[in-house]
């Protein structure tokens, strides 16, 4: 069971993205799931092409500092790190959330597409509405957070405090179905997301 998920949005340098997307999608997907994490989707953000957007979920904040002391404390991170840290301007903008129901319904990790595979064509807009604002409804929901009080149980990796969102995850078949519903949800802040190759958000 997934209780804890961060939401993390990284700024990259320019040009950078792919690069970053074509290592994380081979050497960071199993490696995380290994050590007791779930990594739920990854993505470019439609409206920036120097952002890299993923999920990546917990059972409890206590397995969540083991599994990044084990994550980022071993040697697939220690191989990788420098070739991934030189894409990135800027990694704290993270959302630690909790799930509001059952959370994301997706496959087994070991039925996550293959590097080779063909993109998804399917969008995903995450809507992050402060408590008590209405947010657009659209397209099939995948999921639904709050925001988490809990503390940082490793702060070597910042996340965002003092903030309240509702955060709802909705897929579209189409990009045209994604704009229109994008454009409606107004004020409220929102991410267009296209999943990469290995994405199990899709």
């Amino acid at each position: 069971m997934i209780n804890i998920v961060e939401l993390r949005q990284y700024t990259l340098h320019p040009g950078q993205r792919d690069v970053l997307i074509e290592l994380f999608d081979r050497e960071f997907l199993e490696s995380q799931e290994a050590v007791g994490m779930r990594v739920f989707g990854q993505f470019r953000d439609a409206a920036d092409p120097d952002r890299f957007v993923w999920v990546r979920g917990f059972a409890d904040m206590d397995r969540r500092r083991d599994a990044l002391r084990a994550f980022y404390g071993g040697p697939v991170w220690k191989a990788h790190s420098a070739a991934a840290n030189a894409t990135m301007i800027d990694s704290d903008n993270v959302l630690l959330l909790r799930p509001v129901g059952s959370g994301f319904d997706v496959p087994d990790p070991g039925e996550r597409p293959s590097l080779d595979s063909p993109l998804p064509g399917s969008v995903i807009v995450a809507v992050l509405a402060r408590p008590g604002e209405a947010a657009p409804e659209g397209g099939e929901e995948l999921g639904v957070f709050e925001t988490s009080d809990a503390e940082n149980s490793f702060p070597a990796l910042p996340v965002r405090v003092g903030e309240q969102f509702v955060v709802t995850f909705r897929r579209f078949a189409h990009a045209d179905s994604a704009a229109a519903f994008a454009a409606s949800c107004g004020t409220i802040e929102h991410l267009t997301l296209l999943p990469t190759t290995r994405s199990q958000l899709r």
